[in-house]
This record gives C-alpha cells, sequence and structure tokens, in this order.
C-alpha cells in the first residue's frame, strides 16, 4: 500500500526519481527476503551410542527428526554446498584409552563413512573408508575427505564422487582430529599418543612438517587467512596456537582449571575461538588477538563436538553425557535452551535450507 501511495503522488512530481524510489525499495525488500531466507538452516547432530542423527531446525530450535545410520556415528561433516553429509561409523567398542582391545572385539564389517541426503533426512549409501574412522575433515571443493584412521595411525584421502580411496599418509599412533587450512589446502592431523600434529599436503600425498604439542591433541582449526592454526590438547588442558607458514608452535592458550578441550569452532571474522572443554561442561571463548580466554559459557555435560550458526549468531555443542545440545547465544555469552536428542551426542553439522 505504501508503495501504491507513493505511486499516487508522482502524477504531482518528478516520475523518473519516483521510479527510482520504488525501485529502490523493492530491490531492498528483495534483499531482505533472500537475506531472511539464507538464515534458514537444520542441525545435524551424530549420536554415538544410539546409532543415529538427530535433526533440529535452526529457526524453532526444535528436534524434527531422527533416524539411524549405523554404529557409532562420531565426525560428521556437510559438504560446502550443502548437498550431502557424511558420518564416520564405526564397529569398535567404545572403551578408555590403554584398555586391552582384544576383550571386546571390533564389528570390522559396520566400519565406513556413511552418506546422508540432508533434504529426505535419511543414510543412502555407506563407503568402507578405512579401520575405526573417527574425525575427518572436507576439502575446500567439496571433492576429498580426509579420515582419521586410529587402528593404522594413517589419514585416508577418500573421493566424494565415488568413496573410493585416493591414497593414505602415514602419521603416529591414535590419529584423532582433521583440519583444511582454507587457504593453501594443507591437511593437519592431530595425533593424542604422542602429542604431535602432522602438516599434509594431499595432491602430493606426503608429510610436509610434525608439530610437537603434547597434551593428547583433539581437534583443530584454522583462521579464515590461514595463518593460524588452533589445537585443542585435552590432557593439557590448552589451546596450541600454530604457524602455519613456519610449521611451528606458537603459543599455548591455557583455559580453566578443569578443562579438557575437544572441538574448536572460528567465528566468521576470526575474531573469536570457541573451544568445548569437555567434562569441564563449558565452551571457552578465546580473542584471537590476544590469546586469552575472554569468557566461558556453562553448557552441558561433556561437551564435545560444536559448530556455529551460519551468521554466527548461534553456537550449538553436543553434550555427550546430558544426552542434549546446548543452544549458546554468542553475543550475549550464555545458554538459551537444551535440547534432548539421542543418546551420546558427538559431533555437530550446519546446513543452510530453502524454506
Amino acid at each position: 500500500m505504501a508503495l501504491l501511495s507513493h505511486w499516487a503522488q508522482c502524477r504531482h512530481t518528478n516520475v523518473s526519481r519516483c521510479c527510482s524510489v520504488i525501485l529502490g525499495s523493492v530491490l531492498v525488500s528483495a534483499a531482505l527476503s533472500v537475506s531472511a531466507e539464507s538464515q534458514h538452516y537444520d542441525v545435524f547432530v551424530s549420536n554415538e551410542r544410539s546409532g543415529d542423527v538427530t535433526v533440529i531446525d535452526g529457526t524453532s530450535d526444535a528436534v524434527v527428526a531422527t533416524f539411524p545410520v549405523g554404529k557409532r556415528p562420531r565426525g560428521i561433516h556437510a559438504t560446502p554446498d550443502g548437498k550431502r553429509i557424511f558420518v564416520t561409523l564405526s564397529g569398535s567398542p567404545r572403551m578408555a584409552p590403554g584398555v586391552d582391545t582384544e576383550r571386546a572385539p571390533s564389528d570390522k564389517a559396520a566400519d565406513g563413512l556413511g552418506v546422508i541426503d540432508p533434504n529426505a533426512r535419511k543414510l543412502i549409501d555407506r563407503w568402507h573408508v578405512g579401520s575405526d574412522p573417527e574425525q575427518f575433515a572436507i576439502s575446500k571443493d567439496g571433492k576429498f575427505a580426509f579420515i582419521a584412521n586410529e587402528d593404522d595411525a594413517s589419514a585416508a584421502i577418500v573421493d566424494l564422487s565415488s568413496g573410493q580411496s585416493r591414497g593414505k599418509v602415514k602419521v603416529s599412533e591414535e590419529p584423532e582430529g582433521m583440519g583444511v587450512n582454507p587457504v593453501n589446502g594443507e591437511v593437519y592431523v592431530t595425533c593424542e599418543e604422542k602429542g604431535e600434529v602432522f602438516a599434509i599436503a594431499p595432491d602430493e600425498q606426503r608429510v610436509l612438517a610434525k608439530i610437537d604439542t603434547g597434551g593428547r591433541p583433539r581437534s583443530v582449526a584454522f583462521l579464515p587467512g590461514g595463518s593460524r592454526a588452533y589445537v585443542a590438547c585435552e590432557s593439557g588442558g590448552y589451546v596450541a596456537v600454530i604457524d602455519t607458514a613456519l610449521h611451528e608452535l606458537f603459543a599455548k592458550i591455557k583455559l580453566p582449571q578443569g578443562s579438557l578441550p575437544m572441538g574448536t569452532a572460528i567465528s566468521i571474522d576470526g575474531k573469536e575461538l570457541f573451544v568445548s572443554t569437555g567434562r569441564g561442561n563449558t565452551v571457552a571463548v578465546i580473542d584471537t588477538r590476544t590469546n586469552a580466554v575472554s569468557a566461558t559459557v556453562p553448557v552441558g555435560a561433556r561437551a564435545w563436538g560444536i559448530a556455529l550458526s551460519p551468521d554466527g549468531s548461534k553456537l550449538y555443542s553436543a553434550n555427550g553425557a546430558s544426552d542434549d545440545v546446548s543452544v549458546v547465544d554468542v553475543n550475549a555469552r550464555k545458554e538459551l535452551k537444551r535440547i534432548k536428542v539421542g543418546s551420546g551426542p558427538w559431533g555437530v553439522t550446519i546446513v543452510r535450507t530453502h524454506k
């Protein structure tokens, strides 16, 4: 009605000027509509103990679906275009580090990389990609996955168009976290047993450097510009900062007492790093300019995987011991709600939707 009223006034004023005003209003309205549409998203949570994936609507923060995927789903990531989600599956039993595996035999037929159609919300395929896969990362172009295979101390490279192996690179014992430098594509692999991070050139399938971090490194995240890598070191209670140009340890950021850092996520502008603290039951916020903890936000029990909403305003943490997901208001630094999901939530990934 406002536009029609404005058009009526055009009969008594400059028509071309009025047309410009009306066109501008239409364009602004369209831009706002597109912007609003782009903020719709779904949150996919892998539940390790119940063997399924829970889907949360990011607008209402309510559970809208749960579907089975296989044994022990853990690492979960979407391709950059959001058309596929992948989740690692494992037939190895859940055990504490150092326990004799012969006491609990593994079901190797259950190992694999599950392929999920996010629109249909169901598992559509499963590929054998190695032994006991856990965490993984996807290349920037979405063509390859780099997967940590704990049993044979290697990083596997898998073609995501076919599920076929494209090689593997040997690292040290208990590879865990995987990350891809967003600028040069180098792959970082955290290896828990010896406290090492390997930098790999994926095209050449060779190790570029080995960086000693100590502290049982669990996950890795990069600044948007790729100049720094942040490694959550669980037993050390700190985050190791790596200079990616030199492949050298740059600093260690000590977290609050009781922290067992696990998952990592970088803000869109790269100014803040978010770290889940495991049985510390918090998410720590680190100022990447000062390498200091600026806040801690209480969440559920044994916070593990974390992910940020597309606009960076909310953070979701998978709380493995309380079987729920915390929704955190990033700006207010507070937990908004907890959402009950499956048993043993482990990983979180987010996909934009159009509604």
